[in-house]
């Protein structure tokens, strides 16, 4: 039988979520070697705090865990153009329409004067039409492409890696290695961001976690850009959440569906698809499931999936804050209270924060 997920009425202004960091906190670039990361441990039954790397990571668990890992890969999305007058034009490929293979939903700089002229292009490479302007601030726009079948094919062709605003520098070769995690997916390129928790892994580290018995699981949500968009509504209940496409698989299905072993999620990204699925029917159990994930977590929630959570440091004023406030704190409101004492010991103590940050482990 399904449990409804528990929402209950509480008003939270988005300033709350504010908090300061120091402009050399946010990494610019990954640590030499996946696992030489940072590991912030909280206990939240003990009320303790550790400090730890990341490849102490499977000495540091309870035993015999179901993990739950995002599979995604990030697609090289950003495509670049001018506009018939010469300006140039940015171009970030999120995800198909429903309607044509050749018709995307995009982020385009800049928007105003691109979608006023109507067309972009890349001379030999492909020539875009915006068709439509969102409320989102995202675009229709449809792609005639002489060398290649969809626009998928072009970015992974000619596209760049959309690293996140505040990584204040271009992608270069380094990062399409390292701005994927291990276990990416190559049929699974539908992301415009990595999820960034799983940067932090080796094979190594997965070796040692499947030798101690835990049991690691695949699922797929296409990471969007909306991850990284602040909330810009007074009250936080006002903020209009955003969706991103996941995938389950029967198997997957029925670890969640299961109660004999408790879950590590690891990353924001995983716990969205694992809580909208077991928030509503799955009416065909052994087929795969793909469905939106608009679930917006915030304080107080009752969590219907997961017992430990590895995610990374979060935005000031971002969705992510508001649900690892929850996770801190399930059921009750003052999670955010801890987060913030948490952050403040993390910066204290020169903790990277961010996508290529370090990791923090919610026991």
């Amino acid at each position: 039988m399904l449990v409804d997920v528990l929402f209950i009425s509480s008003y939270m202004l988005t300033k709350e979520l504010e908090y300061e960091l120091p402009e050399g906190s946010i990494a610019q670039s990954p640590t030499l070697q996946r696992d030489e990361s940072r590991l912030f441990v909280y206990d939240r039954a003990r009320d303790e705090v550790h400090h730890h790397f990341f490849h102490e990571l499977p000495s540091l668990l309870p035993p015999k865990l179901s993990i739950l890992r995002n599979d995604v890969s990030v697609l090289k999305a950003r495509l670049y153009g001018q506009r018939p007058n010469g300006g140039k034009v940015e171009c970030l490929l999120l995800r198909p329409s429903v309607s044509s293979n050749l018709v995307w939903r995009c982020l385009i700089k800049p928007g105003a004067k691109t979608a006023k002229a109507e067309v972009f292009s890349l001379t030999g490479e492909y020539e875009a039409k915006v068709i439509d302007s969102l409320p989102s601030g995202e675009y229709l726009v449809q792609f005639t492409l002489p060398k290649d079948s969809n626009p998928h094919e072009l970015a992974q062709r000619i596209g760049t890696l959309p690293l996140p605003p505040y990584v204040r520098r271009s992608a270069d070769k380094s990062d399409e290695e390292r701005y994927q995690t291990i276990y990416a997916n190559p049929n699974n390129r539908s992301a415009a961001a990595a999820p960034t928790a799983g940067l932090h892994f080796t094979k190594e580290i997965v070796k040692k976690l499947t030798k101690q018995g835990h049991c690691i699981h695949e699922l797929t949500l296409s990471v969007g850009v909306g991850t990284f968009r602040p909330i810009e509504t007074e009250r936080v209940e006002d903020h209009s959440m955003h969706s991103e496409e996941y995938t389950l698989s029967p198997s997957t299905k029925s670890v969640l569906r299961a109660s004999d072993f408790r879950r590590l999620a690891i990353g924001t990204t995983s716990v969205r698809a694992i809580e909208h699925y077991l928030s509503v029917p799955d009416e065909n159990p052994e087929e795969l499931t793909r469905s939106e994930a608009q679930v917006f977590i915030k304080p107080p929630y009752t969590f219907l999936g997961v017992d430990h959570l590895l995610t990374n440091f979060h935005l000031p004023g971002s969705t992510l804050l508001c649900l690892v406030s929850a996770f801190l704190a399930p059921n009750k409101t003052h999670g955010l209270d801890k987060l913030k004492q948490l952050y403040k010991e993390a910066i204290s103590r020169r903790y990277r924060f961010y996508s290529y940050g370090d990791a923090m482990l919610i026991l």
